[in-house]
């Protein structure tokens, strides 16, 4: 009986072993997966209204105006500027996800549906400052010479912008010149963005003193530039109103004209450029004539301080009116031929109390100098910027001394 009872169950354990093998694993469902999403974009162009680029995204006019009511609590819409780019992105079925608003690669605007409509989530990039030491010769112009370097126009700009009082490009440049610099570029991603500020310049010019500009925070934490000796580089006047052009006739007090003929002074600069090209203020003040003068075509007149007065002859159009006030570089109109002038060219004047002055020669005010309680910090910051310099960017001309207080 009992070995019936053991043949019995060994089938049971078998079949029980054997189902605990080949059981198959229950059914499961698949992961849930991520709807997909799609994007499209816009580059705001002039004129571009914010509104306008999200209804042309199938965005109606109702919903459109609850977006731009979030954004507006996060950000200023007066400053939407062309260049900027708008992100919309859609769901699986068409819906709207979110909307994102690029203002540059570093800084955009994220607008999703939240509990309480639309929100806005502003994110920002990280940056990475890293400078880099450059040194040139020129050859050409400094646009050209810096760009078979790699290097943009923007950074040039800054390069002219730290000497431009008292070193005019468009005179007094020459074949051979050379210039070393500390700049900073920034990255995003490992990607380059753009340049942030110079730390140090020096451009060398053959019978001329060594230039320097370094980048120092005076007062208020505000970064300044000042020259090797702690005199600011900024000065009342500019050395010239105009951006790299040539100088097609200079001061004089005999000089034949090439309208009326016979021999007559010529207290004037003439910088030959083409029409509408930009002209700027070569100081801060105030329009006293802005209009047609006779032989001097559109023209405007600004008054200074110090009795000083600059004219801006035979412009092609005028930017200005009478009464307002300007501003150093500030763009009051451009070049023409209007007037008795036989071709496109700025004749440029300056007048100290009454007299007309040679704008070249003329010795104008400098800016602040370094602080007497900041001048030890400022000659350390110079002593390592130039040792740096010289190490990375060497210059063949004799790097300023440490300066010494006056």
């Amino acid at each position: 009986m009992r070995r019936r009872l053991l043949l019995f169950l060994i089938p049971l354990v078998l079949v029980v072993a054997a189902g605990a093998i080949v059981t198959p694993t229950p059914h499961l469902s698949p992961p849930d997966v991520a709807p997909s999403e799609t994007e499209t974009e816009t580059t705001l162009k002039p004129g571009d209204t914010l509104e306008a680029v999200l209804i042309s995204h199938d965005i109606s006019r109702a919903e459109a105006a609850k977006v731009i009511t979030a954004l507006r609590s996060k950000m200023n819409l007066r400053k939407v500027r062309p260049g900027e780019r708008l992100v919309v992105t859609r769901g699986d079925a068409g819906e709207l996800l979110r909307v994102t608003y690029w203002r540059n690669q570093v800084e955009r605007y994220e607008i999703s549906h939240g509990e309480d409509g639309w929100q806005v989530k502003q994110v920002s990039n990280p940056v990475e400052t890293r400078v880099v030491a450059l040194a040139g010769t020129l050859e050409g112009s400094l646009f050209e010479s810096m760009e078979r370097m790699g290097e943009g126009p923007t950074l040039t700009a800054k390069l002219v912008n730290l000497f431009e009082w008292d070193f005019d490009f468009a005179a007094d440049s020459l074949a051979g010149d050379r210039f070393r610099l500390l700049a900073e570029k920034r990255f995003v991603n490992g990607e380059f963005i753009g340049y942030g500020n110079i730390r140090i310049a020096q451009y060398q010019s053959a019978g001329r003193r060594l230039l320097t500009a370094v980048g120092f925070e005076a007062k208020n934490g505000a970064l300044r530039y000042f020259d090797s000796e702690g005199r600011s580089t900024r000065k009342m006047f500019l050395r010239a109103p105009l951006d790299f052009t040539r100088i097609t006739s200079g001061f004089s007090q005999a000089r034949k004209h090439p309208i009326l003929g016979g021999v007559r002074p010529h207290l004037a600069i003439d910088y030959g450029a083409p029409i509408g090209t930009p002209v700027r203020s070569v100081a801060d003040g105030v329009v006293v004539l802005s209009g047609w003068d006779g032989g001097n075509g559109i023209s405007i007149t600004l008054r200074h301080a110090r009795g000083y007065k600059t004219m801006y002859n035979h412009l092609s159009v005028n930017h200005v009116r009478r009464g307002q006030r300007v501003r150093q570089r500030e763009i009051i109109g451009r070049v023409g031929s209007t007037g008795l002038s036989t071709g496109p060219h700025l004749d440029y004047r300056v007048t100290k109390n009454g007299r007309f002055v040679n704008p070249l020669a003329e010795k104008f005010v400098p800016g602040e100098p370094v602080p007497h309680e900041k001048w030890k910090e400022f000659r350390e910051r110079l002593k390592l910027l130039v040792e740096q310099l010289d190490q990375e960017a060497p210059l063949d001309a004799q790097a300023p001394s440490a300066p010494q207080p006056s």
